[in-house]
């Protein structure tokens, strides 16, 4: 599933090809999570302008003008958002091959794992494909996006409020593990499994280790990890592996940065020993048992 760096690149290119165009038409297909219902937004969303693309933790935000209406796109697991006008393509999200962009994006659109496009007045279309159909089209008020935002998610790595007091308190009284509680989007925004085990082992903390456990100086570690990761991430367009293609269908090129994740069996780069694999929560995990405390 594709993290905040991820998200944020395809909203970056994004805004490039639709902000200033307006709908034209909506076609749904075989998709039920659409809120309020496919027939409305066919009726509502044409004519309507794009007049920014946002972004809060993994969730993209288009904003309407004149209307106090947004729409909401999550890609989930294995959604993907491809815009194609003229000469100009992107796709974001889930990639089913790697072998072109093409196959990339499960060959001519639409097709089989289409789920609903869009057209635009500029002659673009966006396509909303997702494989296991967890993603979702959602149009809301700017009084229900606030209680969302409000709801489920917590300030992101980057905010200013993402502090050491915010994240001491917040771990004051957590025995989950200190892995869980940084990947729980309602703590903190856009965190996934790539950048938690990352920030970790930047702070050497054991991803096991209860979160109430960690000392003074772990945390502002952690801080400044989360911090460091994300911004590096966002800078190289993301992490990519044979499942992710970003905003412009290149693969990102954080990959080469990742020190831990997926890496079990090899050399951890500060200690040199083999680097570890274990669940937590649920999620694979990746460290270094000796540098990770």
């Amino acid at each position: 599933m594709p993290e905040l760096p991820e998200v944020e690149t395809v909203r970056r290119d994004l805004q490039k090809y639709i902000v200033g165009a307006s709908f034209q038409s909506v076609k749904i297909i075989d998709f039920k999570n659409v809120a309020p219902g496919a027939a409305f937004l066919a009726k509502f969303l044409p004519g309507k302008k794009v007049v920014a693309v946002r972004r809060r933790g993994k969730l993209l935000i288009l904003d309407l003008a004149g209307t106090d209406e947004y729409l909401l796109l999550h890609l989930k697991m294995t959604g993907q958002l491809i815009f194609i006008g003229g000469n100009k393509k992107m796709a974001g999200g889930h990639s089913l091959s790697d072998a072109s962009f093409a196959a990339a994006v499960g060959g001519e659109l639409p097709n089989k794992f289409t789920r609903a496009y869009f057209e635009f007045d500029n002659g673009g279309r966006l396509f909303f494909n997702d494989l296991r159909k967890f993603g979702y089209i959602k149009l809301v008020d700017g009084k229900s996006l606030d209680k969302i935002l409000a709801d489920n998610y917590g300030p992101e790595p980057l905010d200013k409020d993402l502090d050491f007091h915010y994240l001491q308190a917040m771990v004051a009284k957590r025995q989950a593990p200190i892995k869980a509680v940084i990947l729980n989007q309602k703590l903190i925004a856009g965190l996934g499994n790539i950048y938690a085990d990352e920030s970790l082992f930047i702070a050497g903390i054991k991803p096991n280790r209860s979160a109430s456990s960690l000392k003074s100086a772990e945390i502002e570690k952690l801080q400044a990890a989360m911090r460091d990761i994300i911004k590096r991430a966002i800078k190289a367009r993301g992490t990519t592996f044979r499942n992710f293609v970003d905003g412009q269908g290149k693969k990102g090129n954080f990959v080469a940065q990742l020190q831990v994740y997926q890496r079990q069996g090899q050399a951890c780069p500060q200690c040199g020993r083999n680097l570890q694999k274990m669940k937590v929560a649920g999620r694979g995990t990746h460290y270094c048992q000796y540098c990770q405390k």
